[in-house]
């Protein structure tokens, strides 16, 4: 089970760094394999999918519990939100465009984003730790939406790094155990 948790998290790795680099449409489940220097049928027996590799890839959640240390966790969504920069598949963009407007759209991404702050909430210290989950969530959601959809010059213009070092002193502030 240890192995297969490794193996998984090497093609996680792998993949984000290759969606990053390339985009949804040019990373290929063969480089993503042979970056993970694994067989590209392992991939897709352990997701099925290069939609389901990528949507597991992007989620901003960590892959630890409760142990993982406030700084972890915010390198962890700060390392997401550089997936969600770059090219985001048409299916992901059609989900993100549609939430608002169709009842459908909006159950399937109340969902994935309830799953992610569940997930998140597990390594945030205090009672609160679900409120501070979402705002957390909320936050990417946003960033996510103002240079994906609304082509944000502000968010456009700006080099990803520049983002994340703005964004890292709210959300250590928001992961960290002494909010108030």
């Amino acid at each position: 089970m240890e192995r297969r948790r490794r193996t998984e998290g090497r093609i996680l790795d792998a993949a984000r760094a290759l969606f990053a680099e390339v985009g949804f449409e040019r990373a290929t489940i063969r480089a993503i394999a042979k970056a993970a220097e694994v067989d590209p049928a392992l991939v897709m027996q352990y997701f099925g999918s290069k939609q389901e590799l990528f949507q597991q890839a992007v989620r901003v959640t960590p892959v630890a519990g409760p142990d993982m240390g406030a700084e972890e966790l915010v390198e962890q969504v700060l390392g997401a939100l550089n997936l969600k920069m770059g090219e985001l598949p048409q299916s992901t963009l059609a989900m993100m465009r549609s939430m608002l407007t169709h009842p459908e759209a909006a159950a399937s991404a109340r969902q994935t984003l309830s799953r992610q702050i569940d997930r998140l909430a597990e390594s945030i210290p205090g009672e609160d730790a679900r409120l501070r989950a979402a705002l957390i969530t909320t936050i990417m959601l946003g960033v996510t939406i103002g240079h994906q959809l609304l082509d944000l010059d502000e968010l456009r213009e700006v080099p990803q790094d520049e983002i994340a070092r703005v964004l890292r002193p709210g959300l250590r502030a928001l992961t960290g155990p002494d909010v108030s």
